[in-house]
């Protein structure tokens, strides 16, 4: 098997390399994936995935028949393993997830090699970027990290076993997710580099690399989030989001991501922002592999690493080398760039979207000098300084708040021109129901796990919650504010109620209205990040019937036990929670030893509710007493971001689907005609 798996690995890098070879041939003789040689370079990409496919499938077989003769194996399962994370054993490991990376670019690069007749050229091109990336990964997986590689000696009866802190249910989705996010913008970083290395005319690569991005954007999306719900699920220290640096690699592509979705409609709509785009395309992909990089370097240390090893130069190099073809096509060539338009206003809307651009990347070098500083402060002054959360937080969370304005009124602005008067009729209603809300927050009794009785003057972090609170019923009441004058226009001239025309508006324009509740979507995260400043948290030790406080819980000790199953061996202790003198639940708190790593682990009990989150946390016996060591945390409002996560993943798929029906060319009475006075169309 191990040899079956060697094989097809180096059989697919000598795949991946003809199509490279095959494929820039054809295109410098102008054949793209014409016959013979463009088509058999296009074949050769596909057989790539066939190749890639065997060797990752004989790896999880490898796994479920407990084959520890392949070190991999050995090194990151065991026999009493539960089957689902026999998959998981595919990414767990420094190998197995550089095949699985390996894995899914050639799925990516399978479905672009078939839809090429779209544009026969262009995807060629991108077709022979995929290939190069993907030399790069194989030749990791043939030379330098080999998943097959043999155990010296006769074959132990059992394996190490999986890491304890990624036996937990999420952790079979959340890699795979965060994986096809990062891969996925190779795809467009393809079409840029292709179509910037041919000087490809007009904007189809735009309109291609857009939809490729909302996909890729989607993954990347629920894999963060999976992992923050997997920090606070399993971790134990009762928070989602650490600025850990591998945390903040997943971040920084997300945010140049978003940054290029946004203003690709720039260049779609007024030829503008060319230059911007295409190196927002590129630095997407380079902070990808600059994540994969700092995971597998040990330049770094994190929870969330590999150990430290030698393919870090690896991914060194692949960075300088990628850069300088970058900066080579785009010297070359960036004559086909010039923009068609000039910012005529700021009162725009392609204003709102530059500060938006420029904002995004503002907050992305932020992380990337946090993220880097530690190893910077090493090499210049010789001692590590370490960057914590209060950095991050003191410009991430202003930065959100710009971000959020602009949210609100991006929707409000026209192109080339905004009035004031139209801008001031529109935004009025909006900005008073923020504001209103906002005063309505500290004029309230405080109380617990709500925002209620906000005294911005009492604590930053209130004054931030209250900001966030405010200006995210701003973009709400915005947002709503467009569904309705649509919906009125649609209504006038069909007949229809309300709801019904709001239904046609969203099929005639899937994609404006999509982002819309996209924008709700990470409002309701926003106002979920807002609850932090109401945390609490209290430790204590608690024998038979003790008693701890915290908020408005009382947790009583009833007993605590332990039990032993094939895989670990745990400790539990069993508290009832009364809230206002009425039991309310019975909570359990565990904590595991596993027996093939000879690791501990967590598992928190979490009662959550709209309002706050119980969590508690079984630290473990005191030596001294035999008594457990509890710890409660009281976390306001977290629902609300996985709840605002469903929400943006919901908007992103409805702008997707392509809209259904003709533009609607009619025009609003003025009093309801939106800012940007214009018809709704499909592809605004």
């Amino acid at each position: 098997m191990a040899q079956i798996g060697s094989f097809a690995l180096l059989l697919a890098l000598a795949c991946s390399a003809y199509c490279v070879i095959a494929g820039v041939i054809a295109l410098v003789n102008n054949k793209a994936f014409a016959p013979p040689l463009g088509e058999t370079a296009r074949r050769a990409g596909i057989a790539t995935f066939a190749l890639v496919f065997l060797a990752a499938l004989l790896l999880v077989v490898a796994a479920f028949e407990n084959n520890f003769s392949i070190a991999y194996i050995f090194h990151h399962s065991n026999r009493d393993l539960p089957a689902p994370y026999k998959f998981a054993v595919l990414w767990s490991g420094q190998e197995g997830s550089l095949l699985f990376w390996a894995l899914l670019l050639s799925a990516y690069g399978l479905v672009l090699r078939l839809r090429y007749k779209t544009d026969v050229r262009l995807f060629a091109s991108a077709s022979v970027v995929i290939a190069a990336v993907q030399v790069f990964f194989l030749l990791l997986l043939v030379l330098a990290a080999r998943p097959f590689a043999v155990m010296q000696g006769p074959m132990p009866p059992d394996g190490n076993g999986l890491n304890p802190l990624l036996q937990y249910p999420e952790m079979v989705i959340h890699p795979p997710m965060l994986y096809l996010g990062y891969v996925g913008f190779t795809v467009p970083f393809a079409f840029a580099l292709g179509s910037l290395a041919m000087r490809y005319p007009g904007e189809k690569w735009i309109h291609v690399t857009r939809r490729w991005t909302m996909v890729t954007w989607g993954f990347l999306t629920c894999g963060i989030f999976l992992g923050a719900h997997w920090a606070y699920s399993v971790l134990g220290w009762g928070g989602y989001w650490g600025w850990d640096p591998v945390e903040n690699a997943s971040l920084m592509p997300w945010l140049t991501g978003t940054a290029f979705l946004h203003s690709v409609m720039m260049q779609e709509k007024r030829g503008m922002l060319k230059i911007w785009n295409i190196w927002l395309v590129f630095a997407t992909f380079w902070l990808a592999i600059l994540g994969t990089f700092l995971t597998r370097s040990g330049i770094i240390s994190s929870v969330h690493a590999f150990a430290q090893s030698s393919i870090g130069d690896w991914f060194a190099w692949f960075l300088a080398i990628t850069l300088i073809v970058f900066v080579f096509f785009f010297l070359r060539n960036k004559s086909e760039l010039r923009s068609d338009h000039k910012l005529e206003s700021l009162a725009s809307r392609e204003s709102s979207f530059l500060f938006n651009n420029l904002f995004f990347v503002l907050l992305c070098f932020t992380v990337l000098w946090g993220t880097w500083f530690p190893k910077i402060s090493e090499l210049v002054q010789g001692n590590k300084v370490t960057v914590g959360a209060p950095f991050y937080n003191r410009v991430a969370v202003p930065m959100a708040m710009l971000l959020l304005i602009l949210t609100a009124v991006g929707p409000l602005l026209a192109w080339r021109k905004t009035s004031l008067e139209s801008l001031r009729r529109n935004f009025m209603w909006p900005a008073v129901g923020g504001i209103a809300v906002a005063v309505f927050l500290m004029i309230t009794p405080q109380g617990w796990g709500s925002p209620f009785g906000l005294r911005p003057w009492q604590d930053i972090s209130y004054f931030y919650s209250l900001m966030a609170i405010g200006l995210s019923v701003l973009v709400v009441l915005t947002v709503s504010s467009e569904f309705c004058r649509g919906g009125r226009v649609i209504s006038k001239h069909t007949g229809q109620n309300m709801f019904a025309s709001m239904v046609q508006l969203i099929r005639r324009n899937t994609r404006r209205y999509g982002g819309y509740i996209v924008h709700v979507g990470v409002v309701v995260v926003i106002i979920g990040f807002a609850g932090a400043a109401f945390n609490q948290d209290k430790e204590q030790e608690m024998g038979y019937g003790e008693k701890m406080s915290i908020g408005p819980y009382t947790l009583v000790c009833r007993s605590y036990t332990d039990d032993d199953v094939a895989n670990y061996a745990s400790q539990w202790a069993v508290l009832d929670v009364y809230k206002g003198g009425k039991q309310i639940a019975t909570m359990t708190p565990e904590r595991r030893f596993y027996k093939a790593s000879r690791q501990a682990s967590t598992m928190p009990d979490i009662r959550s509710t709209l309002d706050e989150d119980l969590y508690l946390v079984f630290e473990g016996l005191n030596p001294a007493s035999g008594h457990p060591i509890l710890k409660a945390h009281l976390n306001a409002l977290v629902m609300w971001i996985w709840i605002g996560v469903w929400i943006m993943l919901i908007g992103t798929m409805l702008a997707l689907v392509p809209s259904t029906t003709a533009p609607l060319s009619v025009a609003a009475p003025a009093r309801f005609m939106p800012a940007h006075t214009q018809p709704v169309v499909a592809g605004d």
